[in-house]
């Protein structure tokens, strides 16, 4: 799987349905690329099209269990890489990094926000 289509997995399942035109602006890529990106996903049952009922005339991706359960599959993986890099550490090491994850969480919710603008 690409990382752009990984990527856009990790943004469906953080902020839910988004238009196409919206994921292409948060990805960084056309949105005839998105289009392509997002019909390949569909075709593996990873996300699905739906219509959004505010507004009849939007069509929204949206992650199916499998496209949910990969993104978990895969963020656990991350996780679990972590844990066995952060065991590896001296106790003043996991302690500064302890100390540290306050600032770490928050320059992330930053980015996304950035990144992925309001939550529709």
């Amino acid at each position: 799987m690409s990382i752009t289509s990984a990527a856009t997995l990790a943004t469906l399942h953080r902020s839910g349905p988004r238009r196409i035109t919206d994921l292409a602006t948060i990805e960084g890529v056309t949105q005839p690329a998105m289009t392509v990106l997002v019909r390949v996903m569909e075709e593996s049952g990873l996300v699905e099209r739906r219509g959004d009922p505010s507004d009849k005339r939007v069509t929204l991706v949206c992650l199916t269990e499998a496209g949910a359960s990969y993104v978990e599959t895969r963020r656990q993986a991350g996780v679990d890489a972590f844990a066995r890099l952060i065991d590896q550490l001296a106790d003043d090491e996991v302690e500064a990094l302890v100390a540290a994850l306050p600032a770490l969480a928050h320059l992330a919710e930053l980015e996304s926000q950035d990144r992925e603008g309001p939550k529709r």
